[in-house]
């Protein structure tokens, strides 16, 4: 397991740690609610450096990563990010990106576990090309900001007053000395905010915004509470929601797609897919009660399999269990209940995000 650069950081402040797709993270920092509460109430700093990253250079970087990816990049304004998924032939998902638009370089964020996957598959249709592969997972770390006082926090930690940051949108700044990158982040949380940061000066960075934000309720988020939050705002992640079968728009991926950018890897089962109207299943949220169910348990309507649970966790605002799943077209009106395999109990579809 890759550990953490920040491993003694969060080791003195009692800090229990987990494997995300092999490498290190802190699955929490002893009363989980605490952190959750601090992500919706106040503000939350979560240490998100086991994230992997690579760069693309070269004068053919934009075209190349273009091809690749559902999503516009040639058009993507300098300075600004976006959401896309790299899919094979078949429509099939290899990984999902965000990728941010630098002026010598495309920066691709990753979940843990796939930049060498995704590097294989680049490196596969990289040919005559001018744009080379880079990784940079050593080189950036990225620590994550939630809550609403994250613009105060981060105003104090700059010396300046923030401007908060739509989702995507991204600018550069210098915090502890070191030269970051800001970037909207509010999918999960409405106010957030990630900070890439060189590797090496990764401490100071997270001790300054720990100090920034002592008066304003500042807690550290470990990934527990973190799956909470992005659970209860319907994202899926990569590796647990999504997998190497999963196309795009079964996961409710629809933004990440550009409709009008041409041809890419996959894109001819994109668009059929798109232009059918409707997939056989689709990514929806549950309602469990008090029923404790693993991912991967099967979901029945009469004697009829009709999806699966991926993502279960007990939502403070639901006050219940609440699941992310797949769940057949037909079943997929809220207030359906389905049956949970090998047992009488019986969940409930409900609309993503689900309601706080």
């Amino acid at each position: 397991m890759e550990p953490l650069s920040l491993h003694f950081v969060h080791e003195e402040a009692a800090a229990r740690f987990m494997a995300v797709g092999g490498r290190e993270a802190v699955a929490a920092y002893g009363a989980g609610e605490d952190e959750y509460r601090a992500a919706r109430e106040t503000v939350a700093l979560h240490d998100a450096s086991y994230r992997e990253s690579l760069r693309v250079t070269g004068e053919d970087r934009a075209s190349f990563l273009h091809g690749m990816v559902t999503q516009e990049v040639k058009n993507l304004p300098e300075g600004q990010a976006a959401y896309a998924a790299l899919v094979t032939v078949k429509g099939a998902m290899v990984a999902d990106a965000r990728i941010l638009k630098r002026e010598a370089d495309l920066l691709l964020d990753l979940e843990p576990g796939t930049g060498a996957k995704v590097r294989e598959f680049l490196e596969k249709y990289l040919i005559s090309e001018d744009a080379e592969l880079h990784e940079a997972t050593g080189e950036l770390g990225l620590l994550r900001l939630l809550g609403p006082r994250t613009a105060q926090v981060l105003s104090a930690a700059l010396g300046a007053p923030f401007e908060p940051l739509p989702h995507h949108a991204a600018r550069q700044a210098t915090l502890a000395g070191q030269p970051v990158w800001l970037v909207g982040s509010t999918a999960v949380e409405p106010h957030g905010v990630d900070v890439w940061a060189p590797r090496a000066g990764l401490e100071a960075v997270w001790k300054a915004l720990t100090a920034a934000g002592a008066g304003a309720g500042l807690r550290p988020l470990g990934f527990e509470a973190l799956e909470l939050l992005r659970v209860e705002a319907g994202v899926p992640r990569y590796g647990q929601d999504m997998v190497d079968t999963t196309i795009p728009l079964e996961a409710n991926l629809a933004g990440a797609i550009s409709y009008n950018k041409g041809c890419y890897i996959g894109q001819e089962v994109i668009a059929r897919a798109t232009f059918r109207g409707h997939m056989n299943r689709k990514l929806t949220g549950l309602l469990l009660g008090d029923v404790d169910a693993a991912p991967g348990t099967e979901l029945r309507r009469g004697e009829k399999k009709v999806g699966w649970l991926t993502s279960v966790v007990r939502s403070p605002t639901q006050g219940q269990r609440v699941a992310l799943g797949y769940v057949h077209r037909d079943s997929l009106e809220p207030g359906t209940e389905l049956t949970l395999a090998g047992g009488p109990a019986t969940v409930k579809v409900a609309p993503l995000p689900f309601k706080g």
